[in-house]
């Protein structure tokens, strides 16, 4: 039986800290190297990147360097996927470190099975060594933090899923489909996944395929990465029909919550007392997984981290979706 030839795509801008990392766990892949490619797509960017993705290329044929002048994700897959020549075409982020086995089992698990794409666990990792960023990498780990992302808090066996991380697609699914909505600069694989769901699509994610992710570790970069996040799952619908799912838009209705209870403050003392009843619910069950992410980091300090934290990640995400829908109607009206 033969080896498929795999196709593996890395949109990047200015990662010169990390692109050695993921570069060298794919070279340490237990996948023939004859049977696979790395495209970096790159950014223009205005570090060292360019400079070390070239002395990666000039020591492996299989490593090439291209160029997305337009800067944004979504056209960097896109000129990935028609540079590439691959049976599968696996996406892969430069903040993220492949385990060795990751392309062997995804290939494995894709021709089993009748799945379009294929996807595994993310494991968490922080930058830095800080209270902080090991806070934010528990949280962003936590059923708590994240909710029904499973590929963040982990499945037991393999279940299908409406996303996985990156992807590893048949390079049918791009003919059957089409490519990335270049119109999206974040969540365009999200609108991507659902789309080749409505289309009959199967996606599934597997326990055994796992990667490292390192997180943001400054509460700067942090709040901006979920702003960001909120504001383009909801901003998205402006170029695509339905691009997100009922779970993504909880952080919107928390948001909206808070500022009614708030405006509830004004009332009689007894009813605006039922109306915090849930916030009570919600800041129990901020105390009770603060004392999982002290297990989880053996650090006592990070329980009031993580306390402020995991209001600070759903409130961030809800404002984002919430400028994007108030800029939606501003649009339509």
């Amino acid at each position: 039986m033969s080896v498929p030839f795999v196709s593996v795509v890395i949109p990047e801008r200015n990662e010169e800290e990390k692109i050695s990392f993921c570069l060298e766990s794919l070279l340490g892949s237990d996948y023939p190297h004859d049977r696979f490619e790395v495209i970096v797509v790159d950014g223009m960017s205005e570090d060292r990147t360019v400079e070390i993705v070239k002395s990666f290329s000039e020591q492996h044929q299989n490593i090439k360097l291209l160029y997305n002048e337009k800067r944004t994700t979504p056209v960097a897959r896109n000129i990935g996927i028609k540079a590439s020549v691959g049976e599968y075409v696996m996406f892969f982020d430069a903040h993220s470190v492949a385990s060795f086995d990751y392309i062997s089992k995804c290939v494995k698990h894709i021709q089993e099975t009748d799945a379009d794409n294929v996807g595994g666990i993310v494991r968490t990792q922080p930058v830095s060594g800080s209270i902080l960023g090991r806070t934010i990498a528990a949280v962003l780990a936590s059923r708590f933090g994240v909710g029904g992302s499973k590929f963040r808090t982990g499945v037991t066996s393999p279940e299908e899923v409406d996303t996985v991380p990156f992807g590893f697609y048949k390079r049918a699914v791009f003919d059957r489909i089409g490519l990335f909505n270049e119109n999206l600069v974040r969540n365009q694989d999200i609108e991507f996944n659902l789309r080749l769901k409505r289309k009959g699509g199967k996606i599934i994610l597997f326990p055994d395929i796992d990667l490292i992710y390192f997180s943001r570790s400054s509460l700067r970069s942090f709040l901006k990465n979920n702003y960001e996040n909120g504001f383009w799952v909801i901003f998205a619908s402006r170029y695509s029909k339905q691009p997100f799912s009922l779970r993504h838009i909880i952080p919107l209705m928390f948001v909206l919550y808070l500022g009614l209870v708030i405006l509830l403050l004004l009332l009689p003392i007894t009813l605006a007392l039922v109306w915090v009843i849930p916030l009570l619910f919600y800041t129990i069950l901020d105390v009770l997984f603060s004392v999982e992410i002290v297990r989880k980091t053996a650090c006592c300090k990070a329980f009031f981290v993580s306390a402020m934290i995991f209001p600070l990640l759903h409130i961030s995400y809800g404002t984002g979706s919430l400028i994007a829908s108030v800029k939606l109607l501003w649009a339509k009206g």
